[in-house]
């Protein structure tokens, strides 16, 4: 389990996150994001958590609005991925 902190992110908290995008969050961290195979995408948010596709783009979308995640630049449409923004963790 990951606790986020980050001056530049104070309203992030786990309570704001569903727990399909605490674990695609947390699964990316583990990994880490430079060995997250080319970042997220919608298709590998589905696979994770086995949801639809408009339930992927809505939990993303959210992702990005609360700044937790940010478009890889030079990607788009069908292959556009994102990396987590959050600069600061702590593992528990």
């Amino acid at each position: 389990k990951w606790i986020w902190q980050h001056q530049d992110y104070p309203n992030f908290q786990y309570d704001q996150s569903n727990e399909r995008q605490i674990k695609v969050l947390n699964k990316i961290l583990d990994r880490g994001s430079e060995n997250f195979e080319g970042g997220l995408s919608t298709k590998n948010y589905i696979s994770l958590t086995k949801v639809s596709k408009a339930t992927a783009i809505r939990d993303i979308s959210e992702l990005l609005e609360r700044g937790c995640i940010e478009h890889i630049e030079g990607t788009a449409g069908r292959n556009v991925r994102y990396k987590v923004t959050i600069p600061t963790y702590f593992k528990t």
